[in-house]
């Protein structure tokens, strides 16, 4: 089994030292979904939501979320991110919307959990912004995508 880096000889939490890492161009792309009813969609689509154009909050919530991946996920680095795109696909059948980030950061260590915070918290800004009309909508499938840059070098999941 692989030593986890989080823990110490005696197996307690702590986070890992980077500071002898080379800095490296490193990206990574998560993806998710939150389905719903196809009405939903459809009011998403038509910006007859009440709350606004729920898009470009959830777009907005994703970018700031990858920001604050630090404050939220106890072991992650404060990172100066250099990019966050956050891409939503909407899709009929089944009724539910796509979710992308890509986030990039010129450092010593990874943003898998900025791009994983990212789709998840953009999927929760939908589910807040659409709740009053849809409660049964589910957010789920996140995953890592692909990553590239650091010792461990990329890494592409197959879909």
């Amino acid at each position: 089994m692989t030593k986890l880096s989080h823990l110490d000889e005696q197996g307690r939490a702590r986070m890992v030292n980077v500071s002898e890492k080379e800095v490296t161009s490193r990206i990574a792309v998560a993806r998710g979904v939150i389905h719903m009813r196809p009405e939903t969609l459809a009011l998403i689509l038509e910006e007859k939501i009440e709350k606004g154009d729920v898009f470009s909050v959830a777009r907005v919530a994703g970018i700031m979320a990858a920001k604050k991946t630090s404050e939220l996920i106890p072991m992650c680095h404060p990172l100066n991110i250099t990019s966050v795109e956050i891409d939503l696909h909407p899709q009929e059948r089944p009724a539910a919307v796509q979710i992308e980030a890509t986030v990039r950061v010129d450092g010593k260590t990874g943003v898998e959990m900025e791009a994983m915070t990212a789709v998840s918290v953009a999927g929760l800004t939908i589910y807040d912004m659409c709740k009053a009309v849809d409660r049964e909508m589910s957010i789920g499938e996140i995953r890592l995508v692909k990553k590239s840059g650091g010792k461990s070098g990329t890494f592409a999941r197959k879909e």
